[in-house]
């Protein structure tokens, strides 16, 4: 049975996440429903990370076993057709191995987080970045960010509905920097726990607008309490950007 790898890019505004559930329109869902109108067959489409309400994704990968082998560009091009009007797009599809897993053959995952700090409300860039009213301190927010850079302990940063078996995480990367008005957040990991990536930028906002030190933010993650962290960034300014695979 043939495999197939998706690349996906979608505004996650509109959806409950990406995993499919009983009530509500998700990623997954009207993934899996235009795999049927093109194939007819009803096939799980499984996802790399399973993304929040509200979350983007630029890079979110996906595979999908079909009955027949199907052209790549048509098989691209059709899901993307079939999923109109949402705002989903399938980028590639390529054949793969059978032992190839969106999920668990991963070795890594890259998130950004954007933030525009302004007075005014956001317009044309609403529902795509949190809006922060004052000026952050980037250079605070990264050089605290490196104590969280490696194995730790996360428990802190994590939801309390998260079902990871272990709160322990080896955060590889987890970058800020400046383009005028605008802060990127860039993190990156094997996988994360849930809520981790906007519960960290919420903390290093903390640090930004002077109201945490580094030392603050180290000690919140030695507490490994939950009523320790920060507040928790809204979903909207979260992407999924890659996510990467041994070649």
């Amino acid at each position: 049975m043939p495999r197939y790898k998706l690349t996906i890019e979608y505004h996650g505004a509109a959806f409950l996440g990406w995993q499919m559930q009983a009530a509500g329109l998700t990623v997954q869902g009207v993934l899996t429903e235009a795999v049927f109108a093109l194939t007819g067959e009803r096939a799980a489409v499984n996802g790399a990370g399973r993304t929040d309400a509200g979350v983007h994704a630029r890079g979110q990968v996906a595979h999908v076993d079909l009955s027949k082998e199907w052209r790549t560009d048509v098989l691209r091009d059709g899901l993307t057709a079939l999923v109109r009007p949402h705002k989903v797009a399938v980028l590639s599809a390529e054949a793969v191995a059978d032992d190839f897993d969106a999920r668990f053959s991963a070795t890594a995952r890259h998130y950004l987080y954007r933030i525009i700090t302004r007075r005014p409300d956001l317009t044309l860039e609403a529902g795509l970045a949190w809006r922060w009213p004052r000026p952050l301190d980037d250079r605070a927010m990264h050089a605290a960010a490196q104590q969280l850079v490696g194995k730790h302990d996360f428990t802190t940063f994590r939801s309390t509905e998260c079902q990871a078996k272990s709160p322990l995480k080896t955060l590889d990367r987890l970058d800020v920097g400046r383009d005028a008005d605008n802060v990127f957040v860039h993190a990156s990991a094997r996988s994360f726990l849930h809520n981790q990536v906007r519960s960290m930028v919420g903390s290093l906002v903390w640090v930004g607008d002077g109201r945490w030190s580094a030392a603050d933010l180290r000690r919140a993650l030695e507490a490994r309490d939950r009523a320790a962290c920060g507040p928790v960034a809204p979903p909207d300014g979260l992407y999924l950007m890659r996510v990467d695979y041994a070649k």
